[in-house]
Parts: C-alpha cells; sequence; structure tokens
C-alpha cells in the first residue's frame, strides 16, 4: 500500500514538474484517483494494473466541549442535550446570524430551557462557531469569572461589597456602587471604568457563594490578571468572614 511518506513525495514531484503549491499539487493528485500502470504478463501480454491510492489521514470532528468549556454529561443533563445536537438544533435556524440574546430567548422559549442554561447554550455555540473566544463577549469585549464558597450567611457577604467600610477592610480600589438588590447582587464600576457583577446564592443559613463577573475588560491578558486578583480578595475577603 501506497504510505503518507510515498504520496508526499509524488507531490513534492508534482511541485518540481509544475510549479504548484503543496496544496494544489496535492489536492490536483487526489482528484485524479489511482493512477493505472501497465506490465506484461507471463506470456508477455499487456496487463494493466491500478496502483492503490495513497492513504489520507481523516480530520477528526472538532471537539464541542472543549471549545464551549463544559462537558457533554452535565449539558446533557441539565438541558436534555449534548453540544453536538445543540449545534445542530441551532445550526438548522441560521443563529450563528442572530445576536447573543436573540439566540438565548429561542433556547429558553423554544425549548424550556431556564435562563442560566440558557446562556450556557448560547455562550457555547458561540464559541463553536468562532463567534467569541473563551472569556470574551460578542462585543469583542472580555471578561473574568470567578466564585468561591464563604462559610457565613448571604446577608454578610452582601454587606462586603455594598457598604464602603467593611468593603475597605478587604478591597482598597475605588469603586462605585451602581445597583444592589439586599443579599442577591451588587452592580460596581471599577475604578478603571469597568464593571464588576456580583451575585451571591445562600446555602443554608451560614454558608453563601459569591459568583463574580469582572466585565468590559481590554485582552485576554486582563482577563488573567483579574481572575487571579479575585481569587486573592475573595479569600481574604473569606478570611475575614469566617473568622
Amino acid at each position: 500500500m501506497t504510505t503518507q511518506k510515498d504520496f508526499k513525495r509524488l507531490v513534492r514531484g508534482r511541485m518540481q514538474k509544475t510549479g504548484e503549491s503543496y496544496t494544489s499539487a496535492r489536492a490536483t493528485l487526489l482528484k485524479q484517483g489511482p493512477k493505472r500502470t501497465a506490465h506484461a504478463d507471463g506470456n508477455g501480454a499487456p496487463v494493466t494494473v491500478a496502483e492503490p491510492q495513497p492513504v489520507v489521514k481523516a480530520t477528526p470532528p472538532p471537539d464541542f466541549a472543549k471549545i464551549a468549556g463544559m462537558s457533554d454529561a452535565k449539558l446533557k443533563e441539565k438541558t436534555g442535550c449534548t453540544w453536538e445536537r445543540w449545534v445542530w438544533a441551532l445550526d438548522a435556524v441560521n443563529a450563528q446570524a442572530w445576536p447573543h440574546k436573540e439566540i438565548a430567548e429561542y433556547v429558553n422559549e423554544k425549548y424550556k430551557v431556564p435562563g442560566w442554561w440558557a446562556q450556557t447554550v448560547t455562550v457555547g455555540y458561540e464559541r463553536i462557531r468562532g463567534l467569541r473566544a473563551k472569556g470574551q463577549r460578542r462585543s469583542g469585549s472580555w471578561e473574568a469569572a470567578k466564585s468561591r464558597t464563604i462559610e457565613a450567611p448571604a446577608g454578610a457577604v452582601f454587606k462586603a461589597f455594598k457598604q464602603a467600610k467593611p468593603r475597605a477592610a478587604w478591597l482598597s480600589n475605588k469603586v462605585v456602587v451602581r445597583t444592589a438588590v439586599p443579599n442577591k447582587s451588587v452592580r460596581l464600576t471599577w475604578e478603571d471604568g469597568t464593571s464588576v457583577e456580583v451575585y451571591l446564592t445562600p446555602k443554608g443559613r451560614s454558608k453563601s457563594v459569591v459568583a463574580i463577573q469582572h466585565t468590559k475588560l481590554e485582552s485576554r491578558a486582563a482577563v488573567d490578571r483579574m481572575k487571579a486578583f479575585w481569587e486573592k480578595q475573595l479569600g481574604v475577603l473569606a478570611e475575614q468572614l469566617e473568622a
């Protein structure tokens, strides 16, 4: 059987002969199919023998789960479908041409997927279709996300973000509170004009999860920097509240 190495040799030979690029020469040889070579049998009679086709490795299918940033098992558990199925369903209606909000609303209303998971499907689909990179929004801006479980009531965590004095004890950066929903969320304008969204989820009476979304960042490097920053500062906050 002709090996890949043999085929490459044929391609380079055609390149030298015709002046074509490697890609063009390879495509031409593949299109031509197997060559036929004349030989003589034992009695001297001419026979034509087909040369075997070169072995060309198949391109593996894309790993949708890896691109989207969530496993198929988890997604199917929460939405009823794997990434492959979601991509098929959304491609069927040309959803990649829609704005983000319209895709999320379609997933929510058409397939009865709850809001947060409709957003997860939408963001994953946009990543798979190259509409955004991981950590990037459709607008082109970047965002850093970080979360932590803290052994403290949601009310105490809310106060640590909302009120200036307790906030200064663990966060020295200058911020402006834009909106706040008691014990649920706080939206801040950061000192450089970027935006910080804080979401709180109670886990019983003395434990809560705080999730940070730092948006409108300018680059992937800024995302990495702010992720490291929030990991450190949430650790400081947890130490203070848990003490």
